[in-house]
């Protein structure tokens, strides 16, 4: 590794320097140069080439542990630790996932739905149980509020919706979203917090519409609702964190490509045993 290092800074310090900083001599430098490269250094760069593709593919955000699993489903055997071990000498490295902290605000006990969900986030089919909620996102601005309604069998969005406000017609053109798109049978099971855009006389009459029976998290209990958290968590530390949104409409697009080009077609889900979403879907009901 360390005559790797001379190697690739030559051109920037003195060969002779180096040698002295890092503790080897020049003529074991010259020496490694000239030696022809071993059948496991010719299979680290075989390797090194396949993982900055793979890295490439998932736009920067696998780890070594999904870059394991990935090479294994396409046939390339290698191991963790050699994995973690080449991208550190590649420079590589998964997106970083910055604290997030979920702040809930206690409500006064309004009338509303009990919680159905009572902490079970597993469901047996799809379109079975959703789970929804609502977050922000910064842009210069101001402040744009994505809605989303995530199926717990899949972990798929199933609907979403952006405005600049958090009004009840976001929640509404999310769950508008999801129907169109899903044709839930009645019997639905759908959880949310007890938000205003939740609790409100349209929203719920679009549930009763639909046969769709509410379930509501508990004051002031985000853990009631931690699937949908665990979203925004996601979304935030792979693809929002790392960009500056000048405008509403750059942050839109944004989310619209991490949502449709890549969480649900294509990210590794820990959950569904490696698999994405729509992957997840289609193998389970060819099965």
């Amino acid at each position: 590794m360390k005559f790797r290092f001379v190697q690739e800074h030559r051109g920037t310090f003195r060969v002779g320097m180096m040698c002295r900083v890092l503790k080897v001599s020049r003529s074991g430098y010259y020496a490694w140069r000239k030696r022809e490269p071993s059948l496991r250094e010719l299979e680290d760069q075989r390797h090194a080439r396949t993982i900055r593709e793979v890295h490439l593919g998932s736009r920067g955000i696998y780890g070594s542990p999904r870059i394991y699993v990935a090479l294994q489903r396409a046939g390339t055997p290698c191991g963790k630790h050699r994995i973690a071990r080449i991208m550190r000498e590649e420079g590589l490295r998964g997106r970083a996932a910055r604290r997030f902290r979920s702040v809930s605000t206690k409500r006064s006990d309004a009338p509303a739905p009990p919680n159905r969900l009572a902490g079970d986030f597993t469901a047996s089919k799809p379109n079975q149980i959703w789970v929804g909620d609502l977050t922000q996102v910064r842009t210069r601005e101001g402040w744009l509020f994505l809605a989303i309604l995530l199926d717990l069998y899949s972990r798929k969005i199933v609907g979403y919706a952006t405005a600049p406000r958090p009004e009840q017609e976001l929640a509404l053109s999310a769950l508008g979203m999801a129907i169109a798109t899903r044709r839930p049978q009645p019997g639905l099971l759908h959880h949310t917090d007890r938000g205003g855009q939740y609790l409100s006389g349209e929203y719920q009459d679009q549930l009763d519409q639909h046969g769709i029976i509410c379930s509501m998290s508990r004051p002031g209990r985000c853990q009631d609702n931690a699937v949908a958290e665990s979203f925004f968590h996601t979304l935030k530390a792979e693809w929002i964190y790392h960009f500056d949104f000048a405008t509403r409409e750059h942050a839109r697009l944004a989310i619209f490509d991490y949502v449709e080009g890549f969480y649900n077609p294509r990210r590794l889900h820990s959950t569904l045993n490696y698999r994405s979403p729509d992957e997840y879907e289609k193998m389970n009901t060819a099965a």
